[in-house]
């Protein structure tokens, strides 16, 4: 593994990731969010579902890992997100991918995605801005010529 896949996988090392159970398979450039089933993640025993929050944090976990793999290691932090519950996730493994949508000098705007058994009939979606730094941080954006890369020097 990379250094800058290793960390990036160091946000789903922090206390929440790991209650929930989340993991990732990355390929190349691409991150793919896996939430195992486990029962304390069950929000409504009568379906049984998933709890609301247990997804929404489980798309923005997938987002944040994402853009700190995208941006070479960087942690992103969330400004705002909205999140879409389309239908009850079940108790069984849920998938997510994030698709960035844009980043800009400070901000990056990504879409995430949560299936289960299907990717293209998702349970919950995600839409979110993240700060992710100035441009000398960010491998993706270039450097303007003559630009200190930190203020006050």
């Amino acid at each position: 593994m990379n250094d800058i896949a290793s960390f990036s996988l160091a946000v789903l090392e922090r206390p929440y990731p790991r209650f929930l159970g989340m993991r990732a398979e990355i390929e190349g450039k691409t991150l793919l969010g896996i939430l195992p089933f486990s029962p304390h993640l069950i929000g409504n025993t009568v379906l049984p579902a998933l709890h609301g929050g247990v997804v929404g944090a489980f798309l923005e976990l997938t987002a944040l890992a994402t853009l700190s793999l995208q941006t070479g290691g960087e942690t992103p932090r969330t400004v705002d997100l909205t999140v879409d519950y389309l239908r009850s996730a079940r108790a069984v493994d849920t998938f997510a991918r994030a698709e960035i949508l844009r980043i800009g000098r400070r901000v990056a705007n990504v879409r995430v995605s949560a299936w289960q058994a299907n990717e293209a009939q998702p349970v919950a979606t995600l839409r979110g801005h993240f700060l992710v730094g100035s441009a000398p941080n960010n491998p993706l954006i270039p450097a303007k010529a003559g630009t200190p890369e930190k203020a006050g020097e």
